[in-house]
């Protein structure tokens, strides 16, 4: 026989092939039965035998075989993140992958990204997974009050957590970030620069934390004794060039705002453009107050107030809260908020 036909038949790497059990096995020489139960740090294995075939499976780059894997258990060892295009046009899609990326990294679990337009119907996606069994958990994002992807899942006793709450009084788990403080804190930072006649740049209408984001925006114009500029021809879901268009005709009217507040940094910069273009300066003329995922904002114009959206933070609550699940901890112990950072 050759090199490479011996190597097959004792189990040897060819240096071709995908790194098995075998290929574990024949560099530990230990059997293919001691690795597979090493892997699963079975309690009859000793821990040095463990960090051995750890070791070796490291350094060849070895994974399980989701096909085998599943089965043997009915698992896929995936975790599924379904997403809008929305968020990806938003800048959330990246530091959330990369949040959700460090808490997998330690555990068997992969992440697909499973996009789909709001244009659909977004149960579309989630009847997909539970009838294929693509995943063994899922994260969704972009709540509503009265989610039926909530009440599919929870119906289905299928683990999944959302970036954001409902008002369906059934609990889940989920991460949110606190709208209604961001809000409340924006026009208060308006008032103390003295703006009294504010405006909002607000998230869709059918989403949960528009309620949260309207609630602390108009408590807090209460409290601070300023007055609301009605705005609802555009969203944060709208275009950038329809917001900008849509802000500007706003600012070339006598009862301008002087202050704004957006619900989005994306959002914020079409706002800028609105506000320069009527010929209106900012910090003189206007102050804005904008929610961002970065500190990209601040750095280009300073003169924006913002508060920081830790979403790769979310990104990590997510994931350990849809592994909780999986592993049958209550959804009660599986509930974060996240509070607005001052970034200037």
């Amino acid at each position: 026989m050759d090199r490479i036909t011996k190597e097959r038949a004792s189990g040897a790497p060819s240096g071709q092939e995908r790194p098995t059990l075998k290929t574990i096995a024949f560099m530990t020489g230990l059997g293919i039965t001691t690795v597979s139960r090493a892997l699963k740090d079975a309690p009859d294995i000793s821990q040095e035998t463990k960090e051995r075939v750890r070791l070796v499976a490291s350094q060849i780059g070895y994974q399980p075989n989701r096909a085998g894997v599943r089965l043997r258990t009915g698992k896929t060892n995936v975790i599924s993140l379904v997403l809008s295009l929305e968020e990806e046009i938003m800048g959330l899609t990246s530091p959330l992958v990369a949040g959700i990326s460090e808490i997998l990294g330690g555990t068997p679990y992969h992440l697909v990204v499973t996009p789909y337009r709001t244009a659909n119907n977004p149960l579309d996606p989630i009847r997909y997974i539970l009838e294929t069994g693509a995943a063994d958990g899922v994260i969704i994002s972009r709540t509503e009050p009265r989610d039926p992807r909530v009440a599919l899942m929870m119906e289905r006793n299928f683990p999944f957590v959302t970036h954001g709450r409902t008002v369906m009084g059934l609990e889940h788990p989920f991460h949110d970030f606190d709208n209604e403080r961001f809000a409340y804190e924006a026009v208060k930072r308006l008032a103390e620069r003295g703006r009294r006649h504010l405006m909002l740049l607000e998230p869709p209408p059918h989403l949960t934390f528009n309620i949260h984001m309207r609630t602390g925006f108009e408590r807090a114009v209460r409290d601070f004794g300023a007055s609301i500029y009605p705005f609802s021809e555009v969203n944060l879901d709208s275009g950038l060039p329809d917001i900008r268009a849509a802000c500007e005709r706003v600012m070339r009217s006598a009862d301008a705002p002087d202050g704004i507040v957006s619900g989005s940094g994306s959002g914020a910069v079409a706002l800028i453009a609105a506000v320069e273009g009527s010929g209106r300066r900012i910090g003189h003329d206007i102050d804005i107050v904008s929610k961002e995922p970065s500190t990209f904002l601040q750095w280009l114009r300073p003169e924006i107030m913002t508060m920081r959206e830790d979403i790769r933070l979310a990104g990590r609550e997510l994931a350990s809260a849809v592994i909780g699940r999986i592993n049958g901890r209550p959804a009660s112990e599986l509930q974060t908020l996240s509070y607005p950072i001052p970034t200037d």
